[in-house]
């Protein structure tokens, strides 16, 4: 499992650093071709809004994965050893259900939703649906994370 996990953390790594450079091409070119060509770009505005989306959902597995997410421990801090243990295996648990049953149930239908009927963008023609594709993938993504997560507090609560 965890070389599974370090497997997709890779690449999850190269992904948002592609859109991030992406995102940078897309936005100077828009400004370029607005303030000195004087003939704005269409597609770039909406290249970046989806670029967007897909950074902050996949770059949000990113962070829960390297546990860079923004938390608040005030109430956590006073615990006792065992009582933060129980309420890290909580955290994964809601986070597995949310990712389960919000981003990848909810997202399916989301994409369903905006694939039959096709919705396609105005400057791009892309199908929409494949922009939200990102939803249930960076749910798929968190699931399999928290379970590694729920894995390791269990193997450590076992241990003490």
């Amino acid at each position: 499992m965890d070389k599974v996990v370090n497997i997709i953390e890779f690449l999850l790594k190269k992904l948002l650093i592609s859109l991030c450079a992406l995102i940078v091409v897309a936005v100077t070119w828009q400004v370029f071709s607005r303030y000195i060509l004087q003939s704005p770009s269409s597609i770039t505005e909406e290249l970046a809004r989806f670029t967007l989306i897909w950074i902050s959902l996949f770059g949000a597995a990113y962070a829960y994965q390297t546990n860079a997410h923004l938390g608040l421990d005030v109430v956590t801090n006073k615990f006792t050893d065992s009582a933060k243990k129980g309420a890290e295996m909580f955290r994964h648990l809601v986070v597995f259900a949310f990712a389960v049953l919000v981003m990848v149930i909810g997202g399916v239908y989301l994409v369903d939703l905006t694939m039959v009927p096709a919705q396609t963008s105005a400057a791009l023609q892309i199908e929409i649906g494949f922009i939200y594709s990102a939803v249930p993938v960076t749910g798929v993504i968190i699931s399999v994370f928290s379970v590694n997560k729920i894995k390791q507090a269990f193997l450590l609560t076992e241990r003490a």
